[in-house]
């Protein structure tokens, strides 16, 4: 037996070789979307993490390497965007909005609810590795308020009670459904293989929208101005100058109006000559 038996060879930049032979497909199908390879980064760091749970150490090299990058550059990404994850992240991402809104509509209750039940706290994760709880600024459906997401999948109207049944269902490793979209939650590296481009065939499952959603275009419809014009017919008729009215640049125009001496002005009466 050699000294290397049993561990990934250096090539490989840590990985298995069968993991690391995948990699480099997978990456360059992601290469040829973009002109230029180095705007693949964003797609492969989210490849990465679907193997590793996060960015590591050796995704940070394997990005750089076939990038043409170095190892600061592409950490410099990484750490920009808080959907890579610089340690390893749970197998679900609990996202409590205590944004404006949802803060008003129990939302901080919420999120002190699951932070106390769990034991952790903002970008922690619980020590059987299924839960990362997180404190997020807009989940972008405040017409569902207070909403908690997971693993970027709606769960609209929560309270205390129904998201720590929801995080208790998770750790059980018990399928949860969404109020919108595919009928269960994927897990972390499922999800980031996903948002590095390789589809799962969910996204068009389920309602991507709810009653709540629609009911500004509802009410628009049911109570629109009898005299009020349609937008196309705003877009033909804008900066038409209506009957009398001078053209700019004719006499008599703000943009050319004559002074006493006949000189053309400006509104501010500055000499335009």
């Amino acid at each position: 037996m050699t000294a290397n038996a049993g561990f990934p060879q250096a090539h490989t930049g840590g990985y298995e070789p069968d993991v690391y032979d995948q990699l480099v497909q997978d990456t360059q199908n992601i290469i040829a979307r973009y002109p230029q390879a180095r705007s693949a980064l964003l797609p492969m760091l989210h490849l990465v993490q679907s193997i590793d749970g996060f960015v590591s150490r050796r995704g940070i090299q394997f990005c750089a390497e076939q990038l043409g990058m170095t190892a600061a550059e592409v950490s410099a990404v990484a750490t920009f965007y808080t959907q890579y994850k610089r340690k390893p992240n749970g197998d679900y991402t609990v996202g409590v909005c205590t944004n404006t809104l949802c803060a008003m509509m129990g939302g901080d209750a919420i999120y002190e609810e699951l932070s106390e039940h769990l034991g952790i706290g903002h970008d922690e994760t619980t020590e059987d590795g299924k839960v990362t709880l997180e404190r997020v600024e807009c989940n972008a459906a405040c017409d569902f308020a207070p909403v908690v997401m997971v693993n970027w999948e709606f769960f609209d109207n929560q309270t205390p009670d129904t998201a720590r049944t929801l995080v208790d269902e998770l750790r059980l490793g018990n399928d949860v459904t969404p109020t919108r979209g595919p009928s269960k939650v994927c897990d972390f590296k499922h999800v980031s293989r996903v948002l590095a481009g390789f589809p799962d065939g969910l996204a068009d499952e389920g309602p991507s929208a709810g009653e709540a959603s629609v009911q500004g275009t509802q009410w628009a419809k049911n109570h629109q101005a009898p005299h009020s014009q349609h937008p196309d017919t705003a877009a033909e008729t804008q900066g038409t100058p209506r009957d009398g009215e001078p053209h700019t640049g004719d006499e008599g125009s703000s943009a050319e109006r004559p002074t006493g001496a006949g000189t053309p002005t400006t509104d501010d009466g500055k000499d335009l000559t």
